[in-house]
This record gives C-alpha cells, sequence and structure tokens, in this order.
C-alpha cells in the first residue's frame, strides 16, 4: 500500500515540476514577444510566482517530511512575499518616472535605440 501512495506522489510532484517548468519557458517566451514595458513585467511576475509554487511544490512532495521540506517551504514563502513586491516597485518607478503604458520605451519596433 505505501509503494502505491509513493509512486503517487513521485507523479504528482513530477508533473508539478513539468508544469512549473512550462510556466518558466511560457513567461520566458511572453517575455520576448509582449509589446511593451508593463505587459512584459506582467508576464514575469505570474511567472515567478506560479513557477515558484509549481516547482517548490513538486521539490516538497519529493523531499517528504523532513527538515528540507520545511526549509523549502519558508524559501517559497519569502519569495512569494519578495517576488510580487518587487514586481510592483519597479512598475510604480516606471510609471512615476514617465514611462506611461503602451509606450515602447526607448526602443523602435526592430530593438534599436531610438533617439
Amino acid at each position: 500500500m505505501s509503494t502505491v501512495i509513493d509512486i503517487g506522489l513521485d507523479i504528482l510532484s513530477w508533473v508539478l515540476l513539468t508544469l512549473g517548468g512550462a510556466c518558466v519557458l511560457i513567461g520566458g517566451i511572453g517575455g520576448l514577444r509582449l509589446p511593451d514595458f508593463y505587459t512584459r513585467i506582467h508576464a514575469a511576475s505570474l511567472t515567478d510566482t506560479m513557477a515558484t509554487l509549481l516547482i517548490f511544490v513538486g521539490m516538497m512532495l519529493q523531499s517528504g517530511w523532513s527538515l528540507a521540506t520545511m526549509k523549502l517551504f519558508a524559501i517559497m514563502l519569502f519569495l512569494l512575499l519578495t517576488g510580487p513586491t518587487a514586481t510592483y516597485a519597479l512598475a510604480n518607478a516606471a510609471l512615476l518616472s514617465g514611462l506611461k503604458p503602451g509606450d515602447k520605451g526607448a526602443q523602435g519596433k526592430y530593438g534599436e535605440n531610438v533617439e
């Protein structure tokens, strides 16, 4: 009976780890493809939060009930509290510096510098 539970936990943890990796990949592609600063930072923030949650829960299931699990939980909690806060601070600083939503910033359509 315990081997069935172990196999189930392994499958669930690998599914979570795979979904977290896919979330990172999709967020990276979104960061490259999205048009302006605010949509890019939105994609990065969602990726940071969702991928952190999925990957850390997958690692916690792999490590079992141990001190490593508690450390992983503490790191995950720290990242989940500071990631969105840092994203908000960055977006707020950009807005206060004059970058309006929808502006391309100092780059043209193909990434060249615009003077």
